[in-house]
């Protein structure tokens, strides 16, 4: 039996069934294909109702800039969503931005940034045939020079009133739902691989178990005593 399989049925022995059901259900919908990238946030309650937002659309993976500023959550507004998130940090001062680009460049997404440029792309029409970084800036400034020169393509939100822009978690679940929803009709291969899907069922069951680490290092002690 392959070890992840073995670890996993370990841990699922732990688990209540409803709890193992639910790790099925919401693996079976993750994505690493559409990702958000939050550049330099410094607003608590802001971070927090993005990732919030980002967990209740299945997005596995949301990237933080702290060039100037960390990203700090709220527990009352993230609702616990950040254990089920994998959170990536860039930290650097004077280069993060430029490595969490980079990063994301090397791992074959598109560089998409929030702009309300005249020729940017709308959440109907953004290209979707490869992985995408959508890339949100601060609540007063919005993205860096930087990030918006190395973006790939620009998209805008319609906005039919006065008021100049919408609340920044407010934009994300706007551009997370009409592009999961084109990713939902399409024949683009967005879902994680049955072996991302078990290695992150694993990584849950740590999280959520008291001693998960230790659990862990004894089902694998396990299994090698079985192999051998």
């Amino acid at each position: 039996m392959d070890m992840n399989e073995y670890l996993y049925g370990c841990f699922q022995s732990l688990l209540t069934p409803h709890k193992a059901q639910l790790f099925e259900r919401v693996a079976s919908e993750r994505t690493r294909y559409l990702t958000v990238v939050l550049e330099d946030l410094f607003q608590e309650h802001n971070a927090s109702a993005v990732i919030r937002t980002c967990e209740c659309f299945g997005i596995q993976d949301l990237y933080a800039i702290e060039d100037k500023n960390k990203y700090t959550l709220q527990r009352k507004v993230a609702r616990g969503a950040g254990q089920w998130i994998d959170l990536h940090r860039f930290t650097e001062r004077g280069k993060a931005s430029e490595q969490a680009i980079t990063h994301l460049k090397s791992s074959g997404y598109k560089i998409v940034a929030t702009s309300p440029h005249a020729l940017a792309f709308t959440p109907e029409n953004l290209p979707i045939t490869e992985p995408i970084a959508l890339c949100f800036g601060t609540e007063r400034l919005g993205l860096s020079s930087l990030v918006i020169e190395q973006a790939d393509y620009h998209v805008k939100i319609p906005m039919y009133g006065f008021t100049e822009s919408f609340n920044l978690s407010v934009s994300v679940a706007l551009l997370l739902q009409g592009l999961k929803a084109r990713l939902n009709n399409s024949d683009e291969d967005w879902r994680l691989s049955r072996e991302e899907q078990l290695a992150l069922k694993i990584a849950w069951s740590k999280r959520m178990l008291n001693g998960g680490e230790m659990l862990e290092k004894q089902f694998m002690g396990a299994y090698f005593e079985k192999e051998f």
